[in-house]
């Protein structure tokens, strides 16, 4: 795997977290001293490792936002 760095900027909130201690979260990430983005991922507790997510843009947040917004839950 190839070497990168991030940097968590700011967490927007928990969605859930496994027996094992590893959390769901959304971010706001730095990718190798990038723009910051929203990121949706597993992190294992004090984040040393992380699970696949995705990275999302500002205008896809707010697409994502309206999409959830007119869902019937």
């Amino acid at each position: 795997m190839a070497n990168f760095k991030y940097e968590i900027i700011k967490n927007i909130g928990n969605i859930s977290e496994s027996p094992k201690g590893w959390t769901k979260e959304l971010n706001l990430i730095s990718w190798n001293n990038r723009e910051p983005k929203y990121d949706l991922r597993d992190w294992a507790p004090e984040h040393e490792k992380m699970g696949k997510g995705i990275t999302l843009t500002k205008e896809d947040i707010k697409e994502l936002r309206d999409i959830l917004n007119n869902m019937d839950l």
